[in-house]
Parts: C-alpha cells; sequence; structure tokens
C-alpha cells in the first residue's frame, strides 16, 4: 500500500509517462553511446567528463578474477 503525504499531491504521470523521467533516460543513453549531450546541467557535465576519463585510460579490464589467483584470508584479532 502506498500513502501520499497529505500536503504532497500525487503524481500526474505514471513512470513510463513522466517527461523528466523520459529526458533523463534519453541523457543517460546518448551517454552510454557517447554521443555529445547539450545539457547545462552540471552533473550532466560532470558525467561527461568521467566518461571521457575512463574512455582515455586505456583498453578495457576483466573485472573477474582470474582462476590461477589465489585468495586470501585475513583474521583480524585484536592484540592483547
Amino acid at each position: 500500500m502506498t500513502t501520499v503525504h497529505p500536503r504532497r499531491p500525487a503524481r500526474k504521470y505514471g513512470p513510463d509517462e513522466d517527461p523528466a523521467v523520459a529526458e533523463t533516460d534519453a541523457v543517460l543513453e546518448a551517454l552510454s553511446l557517447r554521443k555529445p549531450v547539450a545539457s547545462l546541467d552540471a552533473m550532466v557535465g560532470l558525467l561527461s567528463a568521467l566518461i571521457d576519463d575512463v574512455d582515455q585510460q586505456g583498453p578495457p579490464v576483466s573485472i573477474t578474477p582470474s582462476t590461477d589467483q589465489r585468495r586470501s584470508s585475513v583474521s583480524i584479532t585484536p592484540s592483547t
């Protein structure tokens, strides 16, 4: 059950019909495709700069550990 704060109006749009959500989705899609995005929003500029920095770092690196990598377990116990 969803409750609405008494002083906050209910949304007029569903999640698929909200223009702000659609605009955000379009910006994120363009950024993920490495397309230029014209926006005055500082966060969009920051995300674009971050993407550029990551892309300039070099070839992609696998984040999965290799099978021959040894895993170690560390036990931290207080010294007395």
